[in-house]
């Protein structure tokens, strides 16, 4: 086994992996492409194309925090809701407060059967990043600006398109707008002191007017909403660089699920009653900082081999080709050849590196009023 931890370590290991991430998820927008001739023709069965195809790439993180990463997660949960989970579309409210939260929410919706239809309020910009913005656009996933003005009609069609959508769904909502840090949440709780608004803990104040569209706009297709609260065991801040060396972290996650009866329908109505959910889960994730896990009961919904098996698909299908390259290269008997091998193999590994050390950087330090005032709009 300390062979395989260093092997998980080693530059190689990662160039493979960041390798077959981005030429398959370039196939496969490649191939969603070629299914627009059949929307107007077969939307739903074009729809149905689409999930399988996007899975094909979301799962591919999914296997790396499962599989190569080997991270476990629990679930705490209502055992007569459970049976209900992947079987109707929800509103997943989920907190922000880790890097890998996002893989998290993926690693759930796929045990559950429900990742390749999974949706998001994504920023606009997104739609244009290769591989998962373009996965995304055919997957109809919701784009918004970030500023209400210019987004509820856009933010209102799209959430509308999805009334008559083939597969069930979950819609994935980080209502803190940003990811959690100490600075965020003292220009937050400085807002919400201006405002009489509650004051929160361990959370940003919710950006309530994305939630209450959404809940107004899916009322009728969406059943339920599954308040999720996510924490890593022994005070951990899991990144993806440490997913990517294959260090193992553990996830608990406390889910209530809640019936959208029971959410209000005015707008104003629907902000104050989104502002008590998270005064509850402050309450619940300092529950978990005091006793070490959520109330209720635990489960741990058991790991589908979908997401190994789709991934060693594509390692065999592309890393044969390339090692056969490579081989071809050097043996080719040319200096300069060689040299240009190495030199760009060194390139694309520095430049690797560096973009994961960058996207660390702007997520844990990339604070401002501009991002915690929208929390409010």
């Amino acid at each position: 086994m300390g062979i395989v931890k260093v092997l998980k370590t080693q530059l190689l290991c990662h160039l493979i992996i960041c390798y077959v991430f981005l030429v398959s998820g370039f196939i496969i927008n490649l191939l969603q492409l070629c299914t627009l001739p059949l929307w107007p023709i077969n939307k739903q069965l074009a729809r149905k194309i689409n999930c399988r195809l996007g899975y094909s790439i979301s799962s591919q993180l999914v296997a790396l925090l499962e599989w190569w990463s080997g991270t476990e997660c629990t679930l705490y949960t209502d055992p007569e809701s459970y049976p209900l989970y992947g079987k109707e579309n929800a509103i997943v409210v989920l907190n922000h407060n880790f890097e890998i939260d996002f893989m998290t929410g993926w690693t759930f919706c796929e045990r559950f059967g429900i990742l390749g239809s999974s949706k998001v309020l994504a920023k606009k910009e997104l739609s244009f990043v290769p591989v998962i913005g373009w996965m995304w656009y055919f997957l109809e996933i919701v784009f918004c600006k970030r500023k209400w003005e210019e987004d509820r009609r856009t933010v209102v069609q799209s959430l509308r398109n999805l009334r008559d959508y083939p597969e069930n769904f979950w819609f994935l909502l980080h209502c803190e707008g940003t990811r959690f840090t100490e600075n965020k949440h003292k220009i937050s709780m400085e807002v919400a002191e201006k405002k009489g608004l509650p004051k929160l803990k361990y959370h940003l104040l919710p950006r309530t007017k994305g939630f209450c569209a959404t809940v107004q706009n899916l009322r009728g297709t969406v059943t339920a909403v599954y308040d999720s609260t996510l924490n890593f065991r022994n005070n951990e801040m899991p990144t993806l660089l440490g997913v990517l060396n294959g260090k193992k972290y553990h996830a608990d996650l406390y889910v209530r699920r809640i019936p959208l009866d029971s959410v209000p329908e005015d707008e104003s109505e629907c902000a104050v009653w989104l502002h008590k959910l998270y005064q509850e889960k402050d309450e619940f994730q300092e529950h978990y900082r005091q006793t070490g896990q959520f109330p209720g009961p635990i489960t741990s919904p058991p790991r589908r081999p979908w997401a190994l098996l789709n991934w060693l698909f594509w390692v065999c299908l592309l890393v044969y080709p390339l090692c056969r390259l490579l081989l071809q290269l050097l043996l080719s008997g040319s200096t300069f050849t060689v040299v240009c091998t190495f030199v760009i193999c060194f390139a694309v590994s520095v430049g690797i590196r560096w973009m994961i050390g960058q996207t660390e950087i702007e997520k844990g330090s990339n604070y401002g009023n501009k991002d915690v005032q929208l929390n409010n709009n």
